[in-house]
């Protein structure tokens, strides 16, 4: 009688048990279906043809002997890594209709106003945005009230902060009471999308201004209030302070806030982002390097890794576990040169691709990284694999010189269709071809073809659009789930925050049955029998 011991590594035990080799999610393959040896370590599938005699009991106990010094070898194969924590609680916004009221008199200069849009934008990056959790609308004024967008226009992030980029100041007087009076009497009313009253949403409007308002603020505030509108005031400067706490909910102290100058204002984001969080931790609000998991306590937080990964001295970062097989990347940078960038954000840029460049394992047989930059024309920076190390790449970017002229983003698809991943560029067949694809404004050509090639010749496309980017393009380029492969910021000065996001997706998962601790494994069990045959 031929016996064949078939071993496959199954799903890991319960807590507490010895630990297993991996964890085989998703890899139906790795799951045993009949005939397992119940144990509380990786499990065991024996495959035994029925006994043709009675000689096959001794040959049973050898086997009985062979498998249970097969499962204490198992106990002694440790993992790589520690396996995956929970996440810190997230904060998330109690459902909201927020307004924003703010003031464009002409005594906010112009490049102050756009330090109040930067403020808005960077609350708004903070919340929960959708129909069914926040609502937001902007009102304008100065003599007169401008409704920016309402409570129903935009239901994405996206689209309420490529419209806070296009609001213009009015630049005449300071009808501080009128604005509210119109907040009172539209932006909060059913046909501008406002809920209907109730303990599960809440109604807030944030006043922003700079001067003494040129007519009555008491009685209308009140009304807003007694309509159960929280109001929070926001002075600036030369402000008259009596005004704001006419105008605020109580408790005064959590409702008014001044800052010296419009230069400042954005460290008021914090506070604003915390007061809409139904929970909060540092986690949920980014206060924390952790490169992968962030484990929350009040208070405080540490940092964790996921399994195959182990947490770094400095207790933040995380290095990829030696003896793994399946890193293998090449990508490939496609960067928007065009003359919209201007200089001071391209900088920024490559700092955004030196911090993606920074989690990479960088060599022959792992990652390999390549650079396009386009604008009305396109060019190659450097193709895949022309540096074998993090250093040499990130020099190479910081020397990239500024295109400045149109947009041709199908054009720049075409070319990493074409010649980036081509092998005669130091494409890699069989290794995962990943394209992120930066862009700050509308393309001035064609790009569904492309896009859609890209993402049939298995390409894992990124999008990630900064302040006049549109949005249906970074879908139409992004793979699916888009929600997790296309990102916007409404200013370059956060793309950083991208880089971290994007420095966890592009990561290419091991594959656990080709590890070489599994291979090892495999061939002591193949010695083993080949032993016990003979």
């Amino acid at each position: 009688v031929q016996y064949f011991l078939l071993v496959l590594l199954a799903c890991p035990s319960p807590l507490g048990a010895p630990p297993a080799l991996h964890t085989c999610q998703g890899l139906a393959p790795c799951l045993p279906e009949e005939g397992q040896v119940n144990t509380s370590g990786p499990r065991l599938l024996l495959a035994t043809p029925h006994p043709a005699s009675g000689s096959s009991a001794a040959m049973d106990r050898i086997v009985s002997a062979l498998l249970l010094s097969l499962l204490l070898l198992l106990q002694s194969y440790g993992v790589c890594g520690a396996p995956p924590q929970l996440r810190g609680t997230l904060c998330r916004t109690k459902p909201t209709d927020l307004v924003f009221i703010i003031d464009s008199s002409r005594s906010v200069r112009p490049q102050e106003f756009e330090k109040v849009k930067v403020f808005v934008s960077q609350v708004i990056e903070g919340l929960d945005v959708g129909p069914n959790s926040t609502r937001v609308g902007v009102i304008n004024y100065a003599s007169a009230v401008k409704n920016e967008f309402s409570l129903k226009t935009y239901q994405t992030k996206a689209g309420l902060l490529q419209a806070v980029r296009r609001i213009e100041p009015l630049s005449t007087g300071t009808m501080t009471g009128l604005a509210i009076q119109f907040a009172i009497s539209r932006a909060f009313s059913d046909s501008e999308g406002a809920r209907v009253r109730s303990p599960n949403f809440n109604k807030v409007a944030i006043v922003v201004t700079d001067g003494r308002p040129q007519d009555g603020v008491q009685d209308v505030s009140a009304r807003a209030r007694a309509a159960g509108i929280e109001i929070f005031a926001i002075g600036v400067g030369r402000v008259d302070m009596h005004t704001l706490r006419q105008i605020a909910s109580q408790p005064l102290d959590d409702h008014v806030d001044y800052v010296e100058s419009y230069s400042v204002i954005e460290k008021l984001t914090h506070k604003f982002q915390e007061a809409f969080c139904v929970v909060s931790d540092l986690c949920a609000t980014g206060d924390h390097d952790c490169e992968q998991i962030c484990i929350s306590s009040p208070g405080a937080y540490k940092c964790a890794c996921k399994e195959g990964f182990t947490l770094n001295s400095d207790g933040k970062t995380c290095s990829a576990c030696s003896g793994g097989s399946g890193s293998a990347l090449d990508l490939v940078f496609l960067i928007d040169g065009s003359k919209s960038v201007r200089p001071e954000n391209f900088e920024l840029v490559k700092k955004f691709i030196n911090q993606i460049v920074d989690s990479l394992d960088v060599s022959e047989k792992q990652a390999q990284v390549g650079l396009v930059q386009y604008s009305s024309s396109v060019r190659q920076e450097f193709p895949l694999g022309q540096f074998k190390n993090k250093k040499d790449i990130k020099a190479a970017v910081k020397k990239m010189a500024y295109m400045e002229k149109g947009t041709m983003t199908g054009q720049a698809l075409k070319y990493l269709i074409d010649s980036s991943f081509s092998i005669i560029n130091g494409a890699r067949p069989g290794v995962p071809k990943v394209g992120i694809v930066f862009t700050d404004g509308r393309s001035q050509d064609y790009i569904t073809d492309a896009a859609k090639k890209a993402k049939d010749l298995g390409f894992r496309m990124f999008a990630v659009g900064v302040g006049n980017a549109v949005e249906d393009e970074l879908r139409e380029i992004a793979s699916e789930p888009v929600a997790e492969h296309y990102f916007y910021t409404a200013d370059f000065r956060t793309i950083s925050k991208i880089g971290k996001k994007l420095q966890m997706k592009i990561c290419i998962e091991e594959d656990p049955c080709e590890c070489k601790s599994i291979v090892k494994f495999q061939t002591k069990v193949e010695d083993l029998i080949n032993s016990l045959q003979q």
